[in-house]
């Protein structure tokens, strides 16, 4: 038995570095290939370095946004198009991206690939893996195309059939995938900032593709549940599982205080929200605090925040959204875990319990990682630019940038354009991490481990903490 336990261990190690290797050198395939796309004069409106459409190719299909150049400028519509299919497929991933192709071409995907796939979601089981990713593919062109439509209703009428559709469609993508790269100018939407329509689809899509497909999948199931037992919304919420009553309560929690936060802390910034009125305040409030935790688009300035704004938002771009989406960060349920762990101490227990549920040890310790893995890369990197340059940059730009990239939100300071090239260096490798997430790296070592009686031979010790 002894023999056996160690085995499945050591297939899991070698599953989940295979499943790493191949979406990091997916992911690494798609970068560089797009950066030679966007590097062509065909791309280009005018000359650009090959540093800054790596950069590009790298914040497309990271989903993060920072920009070097401003791609409404700097790109043709051949530019453009590229863009946006390195979005898509970095909203969607290299590895559903890959089998949507399959698929296509109606290819059988092997066992080996539906193993790829369940590791890559996350998946509970093999059955069904590749009707789920089915179904992913489905929802989010669905989703995009609702977004476009209800972007159309502003963007053609003040740009024209063709070009309206066009930006419609585009930013649809950006906001869907969390990527918050625009093409309309250099102030992505601030133009918009008192435009419900603009601001209402935004959010939505950003809140949707941020929450994860999993809820999606749980909360239509149950839908479809409760519709019929003709037990009415009653039993709904009870019917959930852990992880979606996790993910929809601490979003909720998030965005509202990032609301309340960002209300007060800029109410009489005139640079941001202080010369609005108090609707318009109230509508920018909840877009910074949605677009925050993931998606890179703003309709205030972001150099023009105060300090203390500064500081909060990157502790939401820390976080992030919810796994199983487009979102980047340590997610939400990961922050709902460790709090309920520190409250669960707090009190004297011993089992982490929520909404009638216990919280395995085994999760904990991932979650635990996670964030440790996380903040050390944000951590080092925020460090390494710091030293880099001058000292005359703010400390809380600096976190602003590095929390955006490890984030993959996007949001900056209006910073990211005038660092030297070493710090953009460290900024795409800060992108790169966290679009392949702090999750995978802990997995693929998450098998090396001793066994376990081994471990229970050793004597047990107390060491002082606090």
């Amino acid at each position: 038995m002894r023999h056996v336990r160690i085995k499945n261990k050591n297939n899991n190690k070698n599953m989940r570095w295979n499943t790493l290797r191949v979406t990091a050198a997916g992911f690494f395939g798609v970068i560089f290939l797009g950066a030679l796309l966007l590097y062509l004069p065909i791309s280009n409106r005018e000359p650009i370095a090959f540093a800054d459409a790596m950069f590009t190719s790298v914040t497309s299909v990271c989903v993060t946004g920072l920009v070097t150049i401003t791609p409404a400028t700097q790109f043709t519509l051949f530019g453009k198009v590229v863009l946006l299919i390195l979005i898509q497929i970095g909203g969607l991933g290299v590895i559903a991206c890959a089998a949507l192709f399959f698929l296509l071409l109606r290819r059988r995907i092997t066992l080996r690939e539906r193993v790829v796939l369940q590791e890559a979601y996350g998946a509970q089981r093999l059955g069904g893996i590749v009707g789920m990713v089915k179904k992913v593919i489905i929802g989010t062109l669905a989703v995009e195309g609702g977004g476009a439509v209800l972007y159309a209703f502003q963007f053609v009428p003040e740009y024209g059939a063709l070009r309206g559709i066009w930006y419609s469609v585009f930013h649809a993508v950006s906001a869907f995938c969390n990527a918050g790269i625009d093409i309309l100018g250099d102030n992505s939407l601030a133009s918009y900032v008192t435009n419900p329509v603009i601001n209402v689809t935004t959010i939505l899509l950003i809140i949707l593709s941020g929450i994860g497909f999993t809820v999606w999948f749980d909360v239509l199931d149950n839908i479809r549940e409760s519709v019929r037992r003709e037990d009415g919304m009653g039993r709904y919420f009870p019917r959930l599982k852990l992880h979606t009553k996790l993910a929809v309560v601490t979003t909720l929690i998030l965005i509202a205080a990032g609301t309340g936060f960002i209300f007060f802390a800029e109410y009489q910034n005139p640079d941001t929200i202080g010369n609005m009125n108090l609707g318009y305040k109230l509508q920018a409030s909840v877009f910074q605090s949605v677009t925050t935790r993931t998606a890179g688009f703003y309709t205030v300035p972001q150099g023009a925040l105060h300090t203390e704004s500064k500081l909060f938002c990157s502790i939401l771009m820390f976080i992030g959204g919810s796994p199983g989406g487009t979102a980047g960060g340590v997610k939400t349920t990961t922050l709902a875990m460790l709090f309920l762990a520190c409250l669960t101490f707090v009190r004297g227990g011993n089992d982490t319990e929520c909404m009638g549920r216990r919280i395995s040890v085994a999760n904990f310790r991932t979650g635990f990682c996670v964030v440790m893995v996380a903040f050390t890369v944000f951590i080092t990197g925020t460090i390494a630019v710091l030293f880099i340059e001058p000292d005359s940059i703010p400390l809380a730009d600096i976190i602003y940038e590095t929390a955006s990239a490890v984030g993959t939100v996007g949001l900056t300071a209006d910073l990211t354009p005038h660092l030297c090239r070493t710090s953009q260096v460290i900024l795409m490798i800060m992108m790169y991490i966290g679009r392949l997430g702090p999750l995978s790296l802990v997995l693929t070592f998450a098998g090396k481990t001793h066994p376990r009686d081994k471990i229970r031979s050793l004597p047990q010790e107390q060491i002082m903490v606090g």
